[in-house]
């Protein structure tokens, strides 16, 4: 029974060890690297996809909030400038 105990605790050592909570000062970084223009992308791409990292999962909710955005304007865009130039068309 001692040793099954020294393996849960080891285990819960291993976890803490590996764990990596971000403090509010890492968030803080975060954010700011996430305002500069060119460097957000890039780094949502590193963070989501690179090494494990914290952030994972908030860079690739993000990515894929972009992705949505970016085709939503598309499809938005395409139907202003389709009915501008049909209303053009018609005179």
């Amino acid at each position: 029974m001692d040793s099954l105990e020294k393996v849960q605790e080891q285990r819960y050592d291993n976890f803490e060890k590996t764990s990596n909570e971000m403090t509010v000062g890492d968030w803080l970084i975060t954010m700011l690297i996430l305002i500069i223009p060119i460097v957000n992308i890039v780094m949502l791409f590193i963070w989501g996809f690179g090494n494990p990292d914290p952030r994972r999962n908030y860079a690739r909710a993000s990515l894929i909030w972009m992705a949505i955005c970016i085709v939503l304007m598309l499809i938005f865009y395409g139907v202003v400038f389709a009915f501008i130039f049909s209303s053009f068309n018609s005179y």
